[in-house]
C-alpha cells in the first residue's frame, strides 16, 4: 500500500486543480521557478557556510577541543569517544553523521557507545546549517540570540541523551 500513497496523493490533486480549472502544469512550473530562485540566492550562504566548517576543520580546532574536553568528559565517566559527535553536531549534519556510523560500526549498535551516539544523533541538531539557510532565506542578518539558543539546546540535546542513555544502560 505505501507504493500506492504518493500517486495517490498526485492523482488526488491533479483531479481537484482539473475540477476547479487550475491549470495545474502551469502552477507546478511556476513553483518550480520559484524555488530555483530562492536556491540561488540561498547558495552564497551555503558557500560560505561550507567554507568556514573547512577552515574549522583544518584548522585543528576540533582536535584542541577533544584534548582539551577528553579529560573532562573521563571524569565524569562519558567516553571520550562520544566527543567528537557532541563537537560536530551543531557544525555539520554529514559529518556527524559520518562520525555516529564510524562509533556504530566500530562499537557496535547495541554496544553504550553505539546506542549514545544513536540518541546524540537524533536528540541535537546542525545549528550553524539552520541558521544559514532558513535565516538566509528570509534574509535575517542579526541571529546572535539564535545562535545562542541553538547551541544552548544542542548542549541540552547532548547532556540529555548521555544521562538517559546512561540510566538506561547503566
Amino acid at each position: 500500500m505505501s507504493s500506492w500513497i504518493i500517486p495517490l496523493v498526485l492523482l488526488i490533486i491533479l483531479l481537484t486543480a482539473l475540477k476547479r480549472g487550475v491549470p495545474a502544469f502551469e502552477v507546478f512550473a511556476e513553483g518550480s521557478k520559484e524555488g530555483l530562485q530562492i536556491t540561488l540566492s540561498l547558495l552564497p550562504f551555503l558557500l560560505g557556510m561550507m567554507v568556514a566548517i573547512g577552515i574549522f576543520r583544518a584548522s585543528g580546532a576540533v582536535e584542541l577541543l577533544l584534548y582539551i574536553l577528553e579529560p573532562v568528559f573521563h571524569l565524569v565517566g562519558i567516553p571520550g569517544e562520544i566527543l567528537p559527535l557532541a563537537l560536530v553536531r551543531p557544525i555539520s549534519g554529514t559529518a556527524a553523521l559520518a562520525v555516529t556510523t564510524d562509533l556504530i560500526g566500530t562499537h557496535g549498535p547495541d554496544s553504550f557507545i553505539g546506542t549514545l551516539a544513536s540518541v546524540m544523533q537524533g536528540s541535537t541538531d546542525t545549528t550553524l546549517y539552520i541558521l544559514t539557510v532558513y535565516f538566509g532565506a528570509i534574509q535575517i542578518k542579526k541571529y546572535g540570540n539564535a545562535l545562542k539558543v541553538g547551541l544552548l539546546a544542542d548542549f541540552v540535546g547532548i547532556i540529555a541523551s548521555i544521562a538517559v542513555v546512561t540510566l538506561l544502560l547503566n
